[in-house]
């Protein structure tokens, strides 16, 4: 799809009306290329309607052939001054994409208040407490930001979605078998998040501001700003955000067939988020795009810890040890992120040259204060003292080649390089005196370089698409502690990995197009340094953490086969296989079984098998619903402690959502989830889930909505574990500040956008 000045309209909407049975329709959305497809029968007579904002209607009769070329439609500029314009079409909430979901989440963001909880409430993702993101596998993804990998710890991605506004994302996408044109990294799929830019016609944006309230209250207030006109177009986001809640964790660990310790540890974290975003676009000449895009965020991020450690003989009920650890921290950290890209356009089908540059840069500094009261047997309390300094500067530059070489053919290329440093000091004294403390004190740094080339095509067979492909990816890791002892390490590798995608359309039912999917992709999951760092880091008296410079990098492959309806995912089954696996494990010290040490290491291989079915349900009237599911068993086969291990078990998770139009300004939603017989690496969990609902209305000419929340209403989004693995016994409970109640205003401003009702199978609704 293309304007008179032969660019490519995006966002245009086609309708496909069927001049024989006129309640048959197609519809279909343009993408960045100008580019759609519609799934119509062969020997029909079609009616085509095309419509965008700033453009004239086009109509136009089509006769479907069996060979028929891809149609050139031109739009003209329609010349009247537009102050109020409204297009409806519908959007789906989740749509297949060859080898990759994309989830709208507009409907998602008016109830949440950070990309974070967009994350919790999507269909089909998952999180844990520790800010890691679950799909198909039970191996963490890899979070992308506009197809960039945000290379931090869970801690640290978790923190940055939390500071990211939720109205700055303009759509998700989930690939849980990535192409070669995709790091290798990560066979738990990838989570690429969009976020917004200046789309718009003249100047448009929106003001919200809003609060939850838990055991404690989180508030929040920002604004939207985007402008287009010409050839240029920039935005800008201001995001403030005051949060706090807190963690519990209660754990009971067996020293010996007799001897119990009981921790109940209460965590709660305040903080305050300053959120920058923006961007400018340039339209150099017809063939040529300058984007800059830009991020900074201020976050002071505090936590105060109680941790109560009891010691009693199980037999007796004696009381052994009591006493109190206190943790108090004092963060600050700034987040930046700065981006240059260009795009080349080789010709008007799509052919076009793409290059990326980025900067990002996580500082991090920590004050820290912690103490040990000694109830029973009595003695004089301990104190300390320490500060934690890092940073980490990522620099990362990419060129990707994309050639339209036949109608049905289209090759990819790219180059990709990363350099990345991260340097930790980390000083500590204890008592008035302030002796250093030389077993939590230590210095290190780590650079990490990977260089990746691929070459992928993709061919159109009759009804088969074929895309095959392959990356190369060499890796080059230096660590380097400097206190308390050196322990440096050097890794150098090169490695393959393909990748094979092939798509048939299978059946036509009910006037709607069946297709199936078959994947093939091989992976890799390195670790970061601080799975490698031998130097012991204390987590309380009895608990330490280590690491394990030995430790092998594992690799999957995957399997997966899969069916969607009209571009809908319907229903997948796949197969992880995995060797040299690596997971967190804790084992006993055999000198004293009151003290224990939480490390990785590579324990074998394993074997994972699930199936995931999505289903959406047409509106009745005003009504319509998404549910699904999703089953994962896992076989894992090795040693563990040096003896055989051998661990087999499956877990099932439920989600849905739910909409219901009351009236033309009212809307009510509903979704959640449960997981039954969750399981964390070798944690087993008991069951849990989650229900959200909100309510929202729109006033003064449906420019202000309003919008009430309720956030895991029955509070069931906590879970018991219990772990039993070589000499660890250990069971417990978490939970978190998870129920909540909220109220969020939002006013648009501007020209208005185009309003997108959302539904599975693109309905319209009355």
């Amino acid at each position: 799809m293309q304007e008179v000045s032969r660019q490519p309209v995006v966002g245009a909407t086609l309708r496909l009306t069927s001049q024989a049975d006129s309640t048959k329709r197609l519809f279909a959305i343009t993408d960045t290329a100008g580019f759609a497809t519609l799934a119509a029968s062969e020997g029909q007579t079609y009616r085509l309607l095309l419509t965008s904002v700033g453009y004239k209607p086009l109509t136009k009769n089509i006769r479907v052939a069996a060979a028929m070329p891809v149609q050139t439609l031109t739009l003209e500029t329609d010349n009247i001054t537009l102050k109020g314009v409204t297009v409806t079409a519908p959007k789906p909430l989740v749509r297949q994409e060859d080898d990759k979901t994309v989830v709208d989440p507009e409907p998602i963001a008016a109830t949440s208040t950070s990309a974070y909880e967009i994350m919790e409430k999507t269909p089909g993702v998952f999180l844990d407490p520790d800010g890691n993101v679950y799909l198909s596998s039970t191996s963490p993804a890899t979070i992308y930001i506009n197809g960039r990998e945000q290379k931090m710890s869970a801690a640290d991605v978790a923190s940055m979605l939390k500071s990211l506004p939720p109205n700055a994302i303009a759509r998700i996408e989930i690939l849980r078998t990535p192409s070669a044109r995709y790091d290798a990294s990560g066979s738990g799929g990838v989570v690429n998040i969009i976020l917004k830019k200046g789309v718009s016609l003249g100047l448009t944006g929106s003001a919200n501001a809003g609060f939850n309230q838990g055991r404690y209250g989180n508030q929040f207030a920002g604004v939207n700003l985007s402008k287009s006109q010409g050839g240029r177009s920039s935005y800008l986001n201001l995001n403030y955000t005051r949060r706090n809640n807190y963690e519990e964790v209660q754990t009971s660990r067996a020293f010996s067939p007799d001897t119990v310790l009981n921790q109940n540890a209460l965590t709660t974290y305040p903080a305050n988020t300053y959120y920058l975003g923006y961007g400018l676009g340039y339209e150099l000449s017809p063939k040529w795009d300058l984007d800059f895009d830009g991020r900074v965020s201020l976050n002071g991020a505090n936590s105060d810890s109680e941790n109560e450690n009891i010691i009693r003989q199980i037999s007796t009920g004696k009381l052994i040890t009591n006493n109190l650890n206190t943790v108090d921290n004092r963060g600050r950290n700034v987040s930046f992120s700065q981006d240059i890209s260009t795009r080349y356009k080789i010709d008007s089908l799509g052919s076009e040259v793409t290059t990326n540059w980025s900067y990002n840069y996580l500082g991090n500094r920590t004050e820290q204060v912690f103490g040990t009261q000694y109830l029973l047997p009595d003695r004089a309390p301990t104190t300390g003292e320490g500060t934690i300094d890092n940073g980490r500067h990522l620099l990362a530059g990419q060129v990707d080649y994309r050639q339209k070489l036949a109608p049905r053919f289209t090759l990819e290329a790219g180059l990709k390089s990363t350099y990345q440093t991260f340097d930790s000091r980390t000083n500590y004294f204890t008592g008035a005196a302030r002796t250093p403390d030389r077993f939590r004190t230590n210095t290190f740094d780590y650079r990490e370089n990977i260089n990746a080339a691929y070459l992928q095509g993709s061919q159109t067979f009759g009804s088969f698409v074929l895309k095959a492909g392959v990356r190369l990816e060499n890796t080059n890791m230096y660590g380097h502690q400097r206190i308390p002892t050196d322990t440096t390490f050097r890794i150098n590798r090169t490695d393959l990995f393909p990748y094979v995608y092939l798509s048939r359309k299978i059946a036509r039912i009910a006037n709607f197009d069946l297709k199936s999917y078959l994947i093939y992709r091989r992976s890799i999951t390195r670790p970061a340094y601080e799975y490698l760092n031998p130097s012991p880091r204390y987590v309380d008296q009895y608990l330490n953490e280590i690491g394990n410079p030995a430790l092998r990098p594992q690799f999957t492959e995957t399997f997966e086969a899969n069916i969607s309806v009209e571009d809908r995912p319907l229903f997948a089954i796949g197969r992880n296989n995995t060797r040299d696996i690596f997971t967190n494990v804790i084992y006993q010290n055999p000198d004293d079984r009151r003290l224990a040490y939480r490390t990785y290491d590579n324990l074998g291989s394993n074997r994972e098998t699930y199936f995931r079915l999505l289903a959406g349900i047409p509106p009745i009237g005003r009504y319509f619903f998404v549910v699904g599911s999703q089953y994962n068993h896992n076989e894992y086969e090795g040693s563990y402690e040096g003896k055989p291990l051998s661990f087999s078990r499956g877990s099932w998770t439920f989600f849905t959502y739910h909409s219901l139009k009351i009236d033309s300004r009212s809307t009510f939603t509903l979704n959640g989830f449960i997981r039954t017989r969750g399981q964390l690496q070798f944690y087993e969990l008991s069951n849990f889930g989650m229900l959200n609902v909100s309510l929202n209305r729109k006033f003064m000419k449906d420019k202000l909505l309003l919008t009430l929340t309720g956030n895991d209403i029955f509070f069931t989004n906590f879970y018991r574990f219990n772990i039993q693995q070589g000499t660890v016994t250990a069971s417990g409970l978490r939970r978190n500040d998870t129920r909540r109640i909220g109220l969020t205003l939002r006013y648009n401003f501007g020209i208005r956008k185009r309003e997108e009702r959302v539904n599975m199978f693109n309905v319209d609704v009355p």
